[in-house]
This record gives C-alpha cells, structure tokens and sequence, in this order.
C-alpha cells in the first residue's frame, strides 16, 4: 500500500510503538487518528510530530465496546475516511505463575489484548472494506509462539490475536484489505509501566537481553504494510525463536523457562 495521503487509525499512540509507528506514518505523509487511553501521551505524540492536522487524537478505551463503536465517524469527521487499521495498544500481566495470577488480573489483559482487538477490527472493517486499497495490521507477540513463565496470560492473548489476524487473512483473501500480524521480541519501552506492573527485585537477577527502539520496531511495522506482507516478527530474538518453536517447540519452552525463570515472583 502506498503511504502518503492515506489515513490510519493507530492504537497505543501515546507512547511506544504506536507512537513511532504513528509519526513515521507521518513523515510519510500519512494522516494518524491516534487512539490511547492516556490524553497526556497523545499531546505528547502531537508535539512530537508536529503534523498539525493530519494528526487527531481519540481517547478511548479500546476495552468499551460502544466507545470504539463510536471511533469510525469520530475519524471520517476529522479526515473524511480510513485507509488503515494498526492495532498496537496492549498490556503484560505481572510477572507470576497461573496458579498466582488474580482473575482480575486474567481478564484485564485479555480484555486489552484480545478483546479491544476484536472491538477495532469489527468496527473499522466495513470502512476499511469501502476503500480501494486497505490495509489491517495486529501487533502479536513472540509470546504468542514461544511461551515465556509468568507470562502465560500475556501470552495467551496474544495467541488468540494471532490467530485472529491469520483468520481474517483468509476471510479477506478476496478483498481489497491487506492483513498483517506482526510479532515483537523484546522491545525498549515502558509496556510494564504502562500495565501497572511492577517487575520486583527479581529482574536484577534476570539475565538482560537485548531490545530493539520502538523507532526500529515502527520501521518494521510500516514496511509491512507497504509491501502487505503476511506476518513480520521484530528483533533477532523474535526470529530465532519463530524457527526454534518450529523446529522444536518443546527445547524452546524450556530454554525460554530457564532464562526467564528469575522474574517470576
């Protein structure tokens, strides 16, 4: 898909990813209506970008169904349509074991992650499927094939967007609509913070890994929607472990286990 003078929607515009994938979808000469809970960080992608108009800024919870039901003609008001769908908001659940994790932990991270998921793409879809070209695309996780210990929540979610996005591919075989799912390893931003959750003195004794900028990921991220690829992953360690969870699935659960053990609680 050609980027300049398209409209995207963008989730997690405020801060992260979404924001990166929000102003280089800009300095491509893109419009954004970026979506966040967070008013404060979207004025900050705003400064940030410094596109005048062609940025709006939506808060709203992507977990209330009829607030994101309301979000297309909010949109079409402000840019007059939507070219694009980038579903990048998402939260991790705190670093413990099933057995540990509250229900109210449980339900808000598949209430973020898989349900405001599902809420966008069924609100944007009949939009997206008026246009000549569109294009949808699902931020997963390395998670979401290679299962990290306290983690399995997180991981669950995104699974289930995995899926969702491979199925929706192939719904949408025959249409205008380019769907991509997108998996991230390790990425340098403040998604723990931002989740309300808290890694303990744990993760000094955790081994560090390297991550890759959210400026980085966003470069992945819009690249695959100019060339509507099917699936991307983002990092070395997100890569490695797509073909070792191939290859091996049983060795890559246990090697993610013995290296992430130390941040359980």
């Amino acid at each position: 898909m050609d980027i300049p003078n398209k409209v995207f929607v963008v989730t997690g515009a405020g801060n992260g990813i979404g924001r990166e994938v929000s102003r280089q979808l800009l300095v491509a000469g893109a419009s954004v209506a970026g979506v966040d809970l967070s008013e404060a960080g979207l004025k900050e992608t705003a400064r940030l970008a410094n596109a005048g108009g062609r940025f709006s800024a939506h808060v709203v919870n992507i977990t209330d169904r009829e607030a994101v039901e309301a979000l297309p003609p909010a949109v079409e008001t402000v840019h007059g349509r939507v070219d694009g769908l980038i579903n990048v908001a998402g939260v991790i659940q705190k670093f413990v074991k099933v057995n540990d994790l509250p229900f109210a932990e449980i339900e808000k991270v598949m209430n973020v992650n898989f349900w405001g998921t599902i809420y966008m793409c069924k609100a944007f879809l009949p939009t997206l499927l008026s246009r000549p070209a569109a294009a949808l695309v699902n931020i997963a996780s390395m998670g979401a094939y290679a299962p990290v210990p306290g983690q399995a929540v997180y991981g669950a979610s995104k699974a289930a967007v995995k899926i969702l996005t491979e199925a929706l591919y192939a719904e949408l075989l025959d249409t205008n609509v380019s769907v991509t799912v997108v998996f991230p390893g390790a990425i340098g931003t403040d998604i723990a913070a931002n989740s309300g959750v808290a890694l303990g003195d744990a993760s000094a004794e955790a081994p560090a890994f390297k991550t890759t900028a959210p400026a980085d990921a966003a470069k992945v991220i819009v690249d695959a929607v100019r060339k509507g690829k099917f699936r991307a992953t983002i990092g070395a360690d997100a890569a490695t472990m797509d073909r070792l969870s191939r290859l091996s699935p049983k060795h890559a659960t246990t090697m993610i286990a013995k290296q992430m053990g130390a941040l359980l609680n």
